[in-house]
């Protein structure tokens, strides 16, 4: 039988539900263990898709099309496997089923109430994945922290699992604050005391506690959080502060997972084998070289906006044994003078001009990737990346004067970039985009190909916006050559500049697909042509 823990907050939130989540899916995975993670979100939307980014961070991308919360992109990193549509929920799409039932009659003339129409939901989606037979573990974190009332239903819903399913095949990790005072000169546990407690109001007694701390746990502060909390000492586990999340797994090597196995009656098939792991933290933490590139955006004040594309730098760093020095610059910054946009770049050994929507910051991207062209500096444009580099190229070098796209200036007399047929009778926001894994076919000879030593692959989406065709063989007799083509729709996926050093654009969002143990191609020849 599939063995269920669920993983709650106390306290405060942002104290690393996922992360924790992930690094103990790795440990168990590490061991021979089948795992998947799924993240139960309490808030209304249906999904993040048309959450600002300013909101929660980034929207994550699944190959099936779900437009997810940001912790799946952590889980997918450290277990190298893909997650799906199933792996994220949310209140929102919860309330959307279960209203949907009502209006065509399914309850036959019950009232709907939150228990147990909400909760039957709720715990039918936590079970899903464990349906499958495809897991030995399913890990589920709940998004909030213990105590929100957004959060009730899934607390609940946990309680009547654990009576469901029996103490032996789920437990429940409760990840908690042990702040230390200064001024006292000591840690205190008293917000994990009230955190429990509130909990344990909740009709749910935590298994292990994991507690968030910037200092060592003494035996004393163990046994004084066990005896309060109503745990064992053993399972009162550390999670102290890393210098990265890349050290969490190590951290808690120790004691998490086997405390886990103990308590879930799992057999314990072998040492967790984490050389791999180990392998990567000995070249991230001692790089030959460092680089610095600079990422031009337009939500740069929340780094998470971006936090697909820094971890990239992370994974395609550790294999070229160097340390890529993210700089990040507002587009709306370079908006003015070209001379002061040279000097403001010039110390720069790359150039990355980021995704986003609408034409906030257009200008400044524009002599970014100028910049980039003139210069011979490496270039690398995502998705609105890729587009704004074809609007430059298309203004400075075939000198069609207001060359845009149409997201931009839906009048434009070159509209180089423009709304896909199919998007344009569109008017619902969410879920409505080009989303999910795409194949894309690679011209042999290119740089792509260089990149990717194969033909056909996939890469994931999210936009509205195409390259438009018309103005296909203009580009191409100029020098910027279409590296990569979807052989189903004959859309550009990749452009590239075949007289520049490296000059790259893609429509999909490769940062998606990068983890640990398979950095993606792209950013890995990317930082390789910074470093020459």
């Amino acid at each position: 039988m599939t063995k269920y823990i669920f993983v709650t907050g106390g306290v405060t939130s942002s104290l690393g539900k996922g992360i924790l989540c992930a690094s103990l899916a790795k440990l168990l995975q590490a061991r021979g263990f089948s795992v998947t993670i799924q993240k139960f979100d309490p808030y209304i939307n249906v999904d993040p898709g048309t959450l600002n980014p300013y909101e929660h961070g980034e929207c994550y991308v699944t190959d099936d099309g779900a437009e997810t919360d940001l912790d799946l992109g952590h889980y997918e990193r450290f277990l190298n496997t893909p997650t799906s549509r199933a792996n994220n929920v949310t209140t929102g799409a919860v309330y959307q089923t279960v209203i949907n039932k009502e209006r065509a009659g399914d309850y036959l003339g019950k009232t709907v109430q939150v228990i147990p129409h909400i909760t039957d939901e709720i715990k039918r989606r936590m079970l899903l994945l464990g349906q499958t037979g495809n897991y030995d573990i399913v890990i589920t974190e709940l998004g909030g922290t213990v105590g929100d009332i957004a959060s009730l239903p899934y607390v609940e819903s946990v309680r009547q699992l654990r009576w469901d399913l029996g103490r032996e095949n789920c437990l429940v990790i409760h990840l908690t604050l042990v702040p230390y005072l200064k001024a006292a000169k000591e840690l205190k546990t008293k917000p994990t005391q009230h955190s429990v407690k509130e909990l344990l109001g909740l009709g749910i007694q935590p298994d292990i506690l994991a507690c968030r701390t910037e200092h060592h746990l003494n035996s004393d502060i163990r046994r004084k959080l066990a005896l309060f909390c109503n745990v064992e000492m053993s399972s009162v586990i550390e999670a102290i502060d890393a210098d990265s999340i890349y050290d969490a797994p190590l951290l808690l090597k120790e004691r998490l997972d086997a405390v886990v196995i103990s308590k879930l009656h799992l057999s314990d098939r072998r040492e967790p084998d984490l050389s791999t792991w180990k392998a990567f933290l000995g070249k991230l933490k001692n790089p030959l070289h460092e680089i610095s590139i600079g990422l031009i955006g337009k939500y740069n004040e929340l780094p998470d906006a971006y936090k697909s594309i820094y971890e990239a730098f992370v994974h395609a760093g550790a294999v070229n044994e160097c340390k890529v020095r993210v700089v990040p610059i507002h587009a709306e910054e370079l908006e003015g003078n070209y001379k002061d946009v040279s000097k403001l770049l010039s110390s720069l050994k790359g150039i990355l001009v980021a995704p986003g929507f609408g034409e906030r910051g257009i200008e400044g991207k524009l002599l970014a990737i100028r910049y980039a062209r003139e210069h011979n500096v490496p270039f690398f444009g995502i998705c609105l990346g890729m587009q704004t580099a074809c609007v430059e190229f298309a203004r400075n070098i075939l000198k069609l004067e207001g060359a845009a796209s149409t997201e931009v200036n839906r009048n434009t007399p070159h509209p180089v970039i423009d709304l896909m047929p199919e998007q344009q009778k569109i008017t619902r926001k969410g879920g409505t985009m080009r989303l999910g894994a795409y194949p894309c076919e690679v011209k042999k000879k290119t740089k792509a190909y260089d990149a990717y030593r194969q033909v056909l692959m996939e890469e994931r989406h999210r936009h509205r916006w195409e390259f438009n065709n018309a103005y296909l063989d203009q580009f191409e007799q100029a020098g910027m050559i279409p590296s990569g083509i979807n052989p189903e729709s004959n859309l550009v996926e990749i452009i590239e500049l075949k007289s520049h050093k490296w000059f790259v654009g893609v429509q999909f969002h490769p940062e998606l697909k990068s983890t640990v143990e398979k950095p993606h191609p792209l950013f890995v020849e990317f930082v390789r042509a910074c470093m020459e």
